[in-house]
């Protein structure tokens, strides 16, 4: 990031590169809408291509990355009052994938994926959150603090309930 703010545009390509995936997985999953994710990504990538100038390296770039997009999540959030619903489609679009496997795994594996989405819906917004800025986009309870404006024993103790719940609400 220092490169790309110094002026070299390569810099960007090799960061964009690196956390272009993650980052739109994370946004695909708290919003659950291809077309919404798509916006979002671009709008994150403009805000730091136009925040270039003045980055200053206080945090880990994706750390910095991830806090513009909890940001701009949390500004969609409150312009709703609510958390959407799983389109409607969901199911549809899951048996679509194609999968060599027989239909009787390909069922129970749909079924695992379908209770565990569950499982995440039903999670609180900031244990959704943590859990998956952890284990999708690998950020330390450090950085998942400095994205989300809570401390590291906050982080930690979001993340141990929501995996508690996990727990709880899926079969063994």
């Amino acid at each position: 990031m220092l490169a790309y703010a110094a002026g070299d545009a390569a810099a960007f390509g090799q960061l964009y590169a690196r956390h272009r995936g993650k980052l739109y997985r994370y946004l695909l999953r708290q919003l659950r809408d291809n077309a919404l994710a798509d916006e979002f990504f671009q709008d994150v990538w403009q805000r730091v291509v136009s925040a270039r100038a003045g980055w200053t390296p206080d945090a880990g770039f994706a750390t910095w990355l991830y806090t513009i997009a909890h940001h701009r999540l949390g500004d969609h959030w409150r312009s709703l009052k609510h958390r959407p619903a799983a389109p409607s489609d969901a199911d549809e679009r899951l048996a679509r994938v194609a999968d060599p496997d027989t239909p009787e795994r390909v069922l129970s594996e749909f079924e695992r994926r379908r209770q565990l989405q569950l499982a995440l819906d039903d999670l609180p917004e900031e244990q959704r959150e943590v859990l998956l800025l952890r284990l999708e986009q690998e950020l330390t309870l450090e950085e998942i603090g400095t994205i989300t404006g809570v401390g590291r024993e906050t982080v930690k103790s979001r993340l141990r309930y929501a995996m508690d719940k996990l727990r709880a609400g899926l079969p063994a």
